[in-house]
């Protein structure tokens, strides 16, 4: 069965309830931040639970699965001054989020390593729905010296950066570099092709299911907390600075 709270109380509580009523045999838990209450009943029913990308701190002792988001978001922005680009903007993730934080830390990293100074100016908010990385895009762009590129910690948050690009009459790359991270299906097709970070999504759930089995059978997971690497893909949304 599959549910999908969105962050609000009612519906996890409900979900719960269904939990509780049902005789499962496992629960994968995805970018999951649920209620300190919620995490001790999950721990007194004895469910055999994985958490998948995991929010925060783990409150539960349980397997976690995820990827490599600060070597990820350290690739996404080292390729921008490779390019020549030195004013390189960041439309972040929720900082609720540990996914958000290491990409932030690995954008960090990468500028340090490049010899640039940060700006947190070029640091704008974000939410990883397009909105954000179209209102994130519109702020840089605002600014008297705006960036030359963008890393966008999510693919969605890219795509929105582009079409406030395109808004302004503004082509990608040649008035701006875009960077993403995900590399959704969908952004093959966006205009142009976005470059951006492959999280291994697939390789993700699976293991995330082989571990709950294996728990389910009394069996220790090989590691209990597993990160799997990313790869930069290389489209055309990016290209040498002027």
């Amino acid at each position: 069965m599959v549910s999908a709270i969105h962050g609000r109380s009612s519906d996890a509580r409900e979900w719960m309830r269904n939990l509780r009523a049902r005789a499962f045999d496992g629960v994968i838990l995805v970018t999951s931040a649920l209620e300190p209450v919620l995490h001790e009943e999950l721990r007194i029913l004895g469910v055999p639970l994985v958490v998948v990308d995991p929010a925060g701190s783990p409150a539960l002792d349980a397997p976690t699965i995820g990827a490599a988001n600060w070597s990820g978001g350290m690739a996404a922005t080292e390729h921008l001054p490779a390019l020549g680009h030195r004013r390189i903007g960041l439309i972040a993730g929720p900082p609720r989020l540990l996914c958000s934080r290491a990409r932030l830390d690995g954008y960090r990293t990468a500028l340090e390593s490049a010899g640039l100074t940060l700006d947190e100016t070029l640091v704008v908010p974000g939410d990883f729905h397009p909105e954000s990385g179209f209102t994130g895009c519109n702020a840089l762009l605002d600014l008297p010296e705006p960036p030359t590129a963008v890393f966008a910690a999510g693919d969605r948050m890219a795509l929105g950066a582009i079409e406030a690009l395109r808004r302004r009459g503004l082509r990608v790359p040649e008035a701006m570099s875009v960077v993403g991270f995900d590399d959704l299906p969908e952004v093959r097709w966006s205009a142009p092709p976005l470059t951006t970070v492959r999280q291994p999504l697939a390789d993700m759930g699976k293991l995330a299911v082989r571990t709950v089995l294996r728990l389910a059978r009394d069996e220790r997971p090989d590691s209990p907390r597993v990160e799997l690497g990313t790869e930069l893909v290389v489209r055309a949304s990016t290209a040498p600075a002027d």
